[in-house]
């Protein structure tokens, strides 16, 4: 039987920690098994979209076969989620030090983050989680057989990796995504950090610059001034976090300039000159030239999908290199033997996007019979998070689409500030606004502004998978004092606004009979 090596894979620094981590997901030793005669299903790419539908291909029976080129466990677990988190958390520290003496704590006033250690914590943490993603827990578990390498379709129902062909009935792309690097005159020059290099840092820029001010921009740019840089955040746009409201981008916005992050709207970047490792970037703003000069550069405008070398031409698999790769509402390509799924295809890329997602692509692929029992993309109700702080939860409706139809849609609103925990935590920057159908307690969606607004979109998407209403959330017992009673808060504004109007008709009804 002849086996493959496959290529080694290097992270820095090469402490014991990245050195677990390789071991787990793209092992030195590993050796391509012997392909199957045939495979039911074979899934390119081992991020969290191709981990969970191998996995649950495998576990429900099927023989598998899962090409990773990298490392698997895909950005989430290696250069997104999983470590940016890690970062998050050691940054709230800092920051929570740095206002201990308004909550009656004295500090000394040298503490400060060591950012190596917190670097070292956070690769440390990262390779615990990596076992959950390894190619022996998924081939010993589940069943897969793992495949290292670089994948390409070689005919309509193969597929080459490492030399190796792998036939198959049915196939799946999840290659994911990369960030997008704009054309900005020097920036290769100076060098610059994205999401996939950021993490292997080990001294602190003293001075960095953010270009970017979606999720990814404002988490990194929050992140690394509370450990001690300064930080200068550029946004193309008028607004942070522009699919968020107005008012979402404004509170932010108030609480970096509360930090010291210098946030700069409307930057329109010229260029970027680099002279004795300072890089200064140039940029007009609404006409008036402004620079800066700092140690790093971030770059976090955006992603694109990863579907260069997949030969997606001669499997009849329809792409566009900014969408991506083309399905239907069943996750299906232009090919009906090839589906698609996570960030190289679907608008919403998160991790929990991926993950729901890819048990639809196993019902659909594997499970579906003449399309009888197929599941839809759009049945997903997909909740968001930004992990700023506050952070920044959404679901279901968005303000841009109320406001097509604002006469189909009930706002109730309840601001922080009028909830006792948020008033104890002194966190009081944000609200929770609950969309209803106008007459009814129908949930069409929410944006939650908190300190903990990632848990607290989960009752929101809950309520709205389940059907349930917002009376129904007026009438649940919350625990005193929670930050989630804001929620129930705008239930009990429903009930209220609801009550209100029956107690004008019954009185109305009164008066009238008393005529």
């Amino acid at each position: 039987m002849t086996q493959f090596e496959t290529q080694p894979v290097i992270i820095s620094p090469m402490d014991e920690f990245n050195q677990t981590l390789i071991e787990n997901l793209h092992p030195p030793r590993w050796k391509n098994p012997q392909p199957a005669r045939r495979y039911n299903l074979v899934v390119i790419g081992g991020g969290t979209a191709g981990l969970v539908t191998a996995a649950g291909a495998g576990l429900l029976g099927g023989k598998v076969a899962l090409i990773e080129q990298h490392l698997l466990g895909g950005d989430c677990t290696n250069v997104g989620c999983v470590p940016s988190k890690a970062l998050i958390r050691s940054s709230r520290i800092a920051a929570a030090v740095g206002i201990a003496s308004e909550y009656g704590i004295s500090v000394p006033d040298e503490v400060k983050a060591d950012f190596s250690v917190v670097m070292e914590q956070m690769r440390k943490v990262r390779s615990q989680i990596s076992s959950n993603d390894s190619a022996a827990r998924f081939q010993e578990e589940f069943g897969v057989d793992i495949f290292l390498g670089k994948a390409h379709f070689s005919s309509a129902n193969t597929i080459e990796v490492g030399g190796q062909k792998l036939k198959f009935k049915k196939a799946v792309i999840a290659t994911g995504s990369r960030p997008i690097i704009p054309p900005i005159e020097g920036l290769e020059t100076a060098a610059y950090i994205t999401n996939e290099n950021v993490f292997s840092l080990t001294e602190l820029p003293e001075r960095l610059a953010v270009i970017g001010g979606g999720y990814i921009g404002c988490e990194l740019a929050q992140t690394f001034q509370r450990l001690g840089s300064k930080v200068v955040l550029l946004q193309r746009g008028d607004q942070l976090l522009k699919r968020s409201d107005p008012e979402v981008s404004d509170i932010i916005q108030d609480v970096f300039a509360r930090e010291g992050i210098y946030t700069v709207l409307n930057a329109d970047i010229k260029r970027i000159d680099s002279e004795n490792g300072q890089k200064t970037v140039y940029y007009d703003v609404l006409g008036i030239e402004e620079k800066s000069t700092v140690d790093e550069i971030i770059v976090a405008t955006g992603r694109q999908p990863n579907i260069a070398g997949l030969n997606l031409e001669a499997v009849g698999v329809k792409s566009d290199s900014k969408k991506g790769i083309i399905i239907n509402d069943y996750l299906q390509t232009t090919n009906p033997n090839i589906y698609a799924v996570g960030d190289v295809c679907m608008e919403s890329k998160f991790t929990h996007a991926a993950d729901a997602a890819a048990r639809i692509v196993v019902q659909n692929a594997l499970f579906s019979v003449f399309g009888i029992g197929r599941k839809k993309l759009s049945s997903l109700i997909i909740p968001s998070c930004a992990y700023t702080d506050p952070e920044v939860a959404q679901v279901g409706i968005t303000e841009a689409e109320i406001m097509e139809k604002p006469e189909k849609v009930k706002t109730f609103y309840v601001a922080l500030s009028d909830v006792d925990r948020a008033c104890i935590d002194r966190q009081t920057d944000g609200f929770a606004k609950v969309h209803v159908r106008h007459g009814t307690d129908k949930i069409l969606g929410a944006t939650i502004v908190s300190a903990h607004a990632g848990e607290m979109i989960n009752q929101i998407t809950l309520a709205m998978v389940a059907n349930v209403g917002l009376r129904t959330i007026a009438n649940t017992i919350y625990p005193y004092p929670t930050q989630a009673e804001v929620i129930r808060k705008a239930a009990d504004e429903y009930n209220f606004t609801w009550l209100k109007g029956w107690v004008k008709k019954l009185a109305a009804m009164w008066l009238s009979w008393r005529r």
